[in-house]
């Protein structure tokens, strides 16, 4: 009878303290899905519009400095490729429109374009893609002929050098192809280019390369002002009751852009395709605009710039795709100060012509990218427009399970006033935030919490941020765990911890219980 009750503890305790082990199968798919993923990156299109542009060394000097390490360039320019050989920065070359009939009528001359611009260059310059043309489909309909021909050639002549694996070629799209944009599901290729469309596709889809898009919000709330929100378009926190809800997904759409991403992913799938990836090739803000273009402020610019990078770094894909974050090129490094009338034309830039920035950007973490992101007076804030119930939930967590040192908020403290949930959640957001070493993501809280360069402090309240000397007792935090901000889950090397630790303890515990049981 002691035997039989030694062996039923043994069996409950099993069932109820030993975890299952997990599915080998299904972990090594997802290790190879990892290896296979491509992390998503931020990059920058280079236009040349510029007075005094910077030479192709300084140039070159100016984005590693600024940690730009993804380009796209409009042409295929040689004293800048020479300049970027060994810089590890990738780069898109670019065939001019102008130059599409001649590539798209000679093979020929596809193979001398692709001998002059990449073969000459590569692999000491990293040239990772060709753009054939731009918006050709929409703003030279009477060229789409030859678009496929031209792309095709070029392939083909990449191939013929062994390069083919390694540089894609494509074409950038207007969002003006895709009809009905909204809702998503609902959204179609203009049907009258589907002719020039679909063997374009088809070939993306045969070559694994992307569909590129140029995707700017901006113009879409500008065409749309009041049905679709300023908030919305800025990547801002909304209200469950302002968000876009397709109605026939029910996917609930917090911003344009990732509408748009997903308007792109549905039209490819109304022409069977389901296997390219959508890569964002220009969107941005404009600074500056004239008085019919009120809403082409630096802080719009800033607000929008910044969300989006953190939306990128952050990988939640979109509610179409979740698992895929499109790679997206900021249009555009410089003001390009030589473009034509209205005004918002020369002002789509994040510096100006002589390096200085045109804002500074409110991202932080970013550390893969732009060096004028952060400067040494960054802070994590409650951000504006959330209810104090969302507020308190994440406030209970920077406090709580995520350890932040919040015991200046306590009645009698110097920052216990104002005694307000927001005041209170800027100064643990902050806590946690410097705590993580501003590591990417963790001043996002369910996108409660924003990032600022303006120190919050007041009064006797000194924030975290602005203290010189941190508290050497601050427990600290294992930086695999912000990864991916407050309320992030384990990542997978903190699961394999837990299960090797756990099993371990289990099998203790096992082989005592043998032990005892052969006595």
């Amino acid at each position: 009878m002691a035997y039989f009750k030694l062996i039923l503890s043994f069996i409950l305790f099993l069932f109820f303290f030993c975890p299952p082990f997990p599915a080998q199968g299904k972990i090594i798919a997802e290790i190879k899905d990892n290896q296979d993923y491509d992390e998503p990156y931020i990059g920058v299109n280079i236009g040349t519009d510029v007075s005094d542009f910077l030479s192709p060394s300084d140039l070159v000097s100016f984005l590693k400095f600024q940690k730009i390490n993804h380009v796209r360039l409009y042409d295929a320019d040689p004293e800048l490729l020479k300049a970027l050989a060994h810089s590890k920065i990738r780069v898109i070359i670019g065939v001019p429109n102008n130059q599409l009939i001649a590539i798209g009528s000679s093979n020929t001359t596809a193979a001398t374009w692709v001998d002059r611009n990449v073969v000459a260059y590569y692999p000491e310059t990293t040239i990772i893609a060709i753009a054939v043309g731009d918006e050709v489909l929409t703003s030279m309909p009477s060229t789409a002929p030859l678009l496929l021909p031209a792309i095709e050639s070029l392939h083909s002549a990449l191939v013929a050098s062994n390069l083919h694996t390694r540089i894609k070629v494509s074409t950038p799209h207007s969002a003006s192809l895709i009809l009905d944009p909204f809702p998503p599901s609902q959204s179609f290729f203009n049907t009258s280019m589907t002719q020039y469309l679909l063997p374009i596709v088809k070939f993306l889809s045969r070559t694994k390369s992307p569909l590129m898009m140029n995707l700017y919000p901006y113009y879409v709330f500008m065409e749309n002002k009041g049905v679709v929100p300023l908030d919305n378009s800025l990547f801002k926190p909304l209200t469950p009751s302002r968000e876009m809800v397709d109605p026939n997904t029910l996917l609930h759409y917090t911003n344009v852009y990732d509408a748009m991403i997903d308007s792109a992913y549905f039209s490819l799938k109304n022409l069977n395709v389901t296997d390219v990836v959508v890569l964002v090739s220009e969107t941005g803000w404009p600074s500056k605009g004239d008085s019919k273009e009120p809403y082409a402020t630096v802080d719009n610019a800033d607000t929008y710039n910044s969300n989006l990078i953190k939306h990128v770094f952050d990988k939640v894909g979109t509610p179409f795709q979740p698992d895929i974050t499109s790679s997206v090129y900021i249009y555009e490094l410089f003001n390009e100060d030589l473009r034509s009338p209205p005004i918002s034309e020369a002002n789509w830039g994040l510096f100006y012509g002589n390096t200085t920035p045109v804002y500074l950007l409110h991202v932080s973490g970013g550390g893969t990218f732009l060096a004028n992101d952060t400067t040494n007076q960054t802070f994590c804030i409650a951000a504006d427009g959330i209810d104090s119930k969302t507020l308190q939930a994440a406030l209970d967590w920077a406090c709580g399970p995520g350890r932040a040192n919040c015991s200046d908020i306590q009645p009698g403290e110097p920052c216990y006033q104002p005694n307000n949930v927001k005041s209170h959640a800027s100064y643990a957001f902050d806590a946690y935030y410097q705590m993580a070493g501003k590591s990417a993501g963790s001043c996002d809280f369910k996108s409660v919490a924003t990032i600022t360069t303006s120190d919050p402090s007041h009064g006797s309240c000194i924030f975290p941020g602005s203290k010189k000397e941190k508290n050497k007792t601050t427990e600290v935090v294992n930086s695999t765990q912000v990864s991916s901000g407050a309320f992030s889950t384990y990542g997978s090397k903190q699961i394999s911890s837990i299960y090797s630790n756990s099993i371990s303890f289990c099998s203790l515990v096992i082989l005592l219980l043998l032990f005892n049981c052969s006595f």
